[in-house]
């Protein structure tokens, strides 16, 4: 079992559950988030109380959900097809392994509680 954790901007979050939906995975989490990676962020200044600030962070979304091993492979693959524009700020995917999972409702654990 993988733990993936998905960032992506926000107007790729449609197709990210789309691809997930293909591939089985109905589960997820999603967060809105804000960040700046290679992109350095905006270069706005935002006035609020108190004074003005510079605030460098763009808006993203982060998508966690849990998957199979095997299903790992044709997601990273879907998502780099159909969500890569070739321009720094598409994203990453983070993928981790799970030792443990267990459904709280019924005390499945491991694959079965996915």
């Amino acid at each position: 079992m993988k733990k993936l954790e998905i960032t992506i901007r926000p107007e790729n979050l449609e197709e990210v559950k789309q691809i997930l939906s293909d591939r089985g995975v109905s589960g997820m989490t999603i967060l809105s988030a804000m960040g700046a990676g290679n992109q350095k962020g905006e270069k706005t200044t935002t006035i609020l109380k108190g004074g003005e600030f510079h605030i460098n962070l763009l808006p993203k979304i982060h998508v966690i959900t849990y998957v199979k091993d095997h299903l790992v492979g044709n997601i990273l693959i879907d998502i780099h097809e159909r969500l890569s524009t070739g321009e720094v700020g598409d994203g990453k995917v983070i993928v981790s392994p799970l030792e443990e999972v267990m459904r709280i409702r019924t005390g499945e654990r491991g694959e079965n509680a996915l």
